[in-house]
């Protein structure tokens, strides 16, 4: 009997184990290759160049990692304010009847595929930014950081509310009935009890968002513009990497030592993704309750 207790626990820490191993399978894999292509190269160059020609055996990497950086930061500032703020009306705010509504919509929300939002991206977002340089006096197509920002916030916003709504949730009814007994307004009650109680998990929600944001590929590419040059403002086309890899991976391996570029740029994803969720566990164990 001990035996067979012994192995599933065995099998059972096994399974648990795998998302793990095949993790640090994937990571082994993407430098072996990128090994193969630094042989002749400069890692600095590589990264700080913003020559991409292919033919030519030219790889800079500067402009698509400043294109991903870009993108997700103009995210950020669009879709964690609002995500905040949309979470504390419905969770704090709003009726129950309106409650009960947005909850499941969010869900739903969540679970369209990034394709939709996309497509929704190219026929709506790209002719109104298009529009919007017009007014402005901008020259631009409309495919740009700021359609790619403003796709991948309405894609990001439905999980990020639907997080944080179960955060404040968590929040124990009779401590907030308690803090509003005493005099205390709703927005007072918010701003001194509930995001206080919540910080940890408000940092964890944004930074998971934060992630999907990073690694998006199919809604960016169709708004993003793709374009090989350094972008300078919002409305400029740009070149993120997963981008990249969904562009030229399959096609373009007839080209020497392309394969290992691209293997390199999934690596490169992978550390900035990384770095992220290093700066998540960093912000979270400093939090400490009530500041």
């Amino acid at each position: 009997m001990k035996f067979y207790k012994k192995l599933k626990n065995l099998i059972l820490s096994l399974f648990s184990l795998f998302p793990f191993f095949l993790f640090i399978f994937i990571i082994l894999y993407l430098l072996y290759h990128s090994i193969i292509f630094f042989e002749k190269r400069s890692f600095f160059e590589v990264l700080i160049s913003s020559k991409w020609r292919p033919l030519r055996g030219e790889f800079g990497f500067l402009l698509f990692w400043i294109s991903t950086i870009y993108v997700t930061l103009f995210s950020s500032l669009i879709f964690i304010p609002l995500g905040i703020l949309i979470s504390i009306y419905i969770s704090e705010y709003s009726k129950k009847k309106l409650k009960n509504i947005l909850k499941p919509l969010f869900d739903i929300l969540s679970a369209i595929p990034s394709v939709v939002f996309g497509l929704w991206g190219f026929i709506v977002v790209v002719p109104f930014i298009s529009f919007l340089g017009k007014i402005l006096g901008i020259a631009t197509s409309g495919y740009s950081i700021f359609s790619a920002s403003i796709v991948l916030s309405l894609m990001v916003l439905p999980i990020l509310i639907s997080l944080l709504i179960e955060i404040f949730e968590l929040v124990p009814f009779e401590l907030k009935e308690a803090v509003l007994s005493l005099g205390a307004t709703k927005w007072e009650m918010v701003k001194n009890v509930l995001i206080p109680q919540c910080k940890k998990g408000i940092v964890a929600g944004i930074f998971l968002s934060l992630g999907r944001v990073v690694g998006e590929t199919m809604a960016v590419m169709m708004v993003v513009g793709n374009s090989i040059k350094i972008p300078k403002t919002p409305f400029d086309p740009a070149y993120p990497i997963p981008a990249l890899i969904a562009n030229n991976f399959g096609e373009m391996m007839s080209i020497p030592v392309y394969r290992e570029a691209l293997l390199f740029s999934a690596l490169l994803l992978n550390l900035i993704v990384l770095i992220f969720h290093f700066f998540l566990r960093r912000i979270i164990l400093r939090i400490k309750l009530y500041g």
